[in-house]
């Protein structure tokens, strides 16, 4: 990775009872999402312990990519959906991935 690629963890929770609704709407992201160019990785996971709760995990080029897929169709679809669907805000994480120096 780059120095300016960015790493996104989002921890998203739905309503008690729409596990399979979020489910549907977060999968229909994955292949539009790997396609964009900016997209290094665009992986779905879902806590084991508690079906509510759901994992992307993204790896992108850089700001600009990301602020892209925000723009696109597709994604603004899913986050309309959230209004019915989450029980909690989303919580973000953005990142950079620390190197070790060379010069050490």
């Amino acid at each position: 990775m780059s120095d300016s690629a960015l790493t996104i963890i989002a921890r998203i929770k739905a309503k008690t009872g729409l596990e399979a609704r979020m489910r549907q709407d977060l999968l229909s992201l994955l292949m539009p999402t790997q396609a964009e160019s900016g997209c290094l990785t665009f992986d779905l996971l879902q806590d084991i312990n508690d079906p509510t709760i759901f994992v992307l995990y993204e790896n992108w080029r850089d700001q600009a990519a990301v602020d892209d897929h925000f723009q696109q169709p597709y994604v603004k679809q899913v986050l309309q959906a959230y209004e019915e669907t989450l029980a909690e805000p989303i919580e973000v994480l953005y990142l950079r991935k620390i190197e070790p120096s060379l010069l050490q």
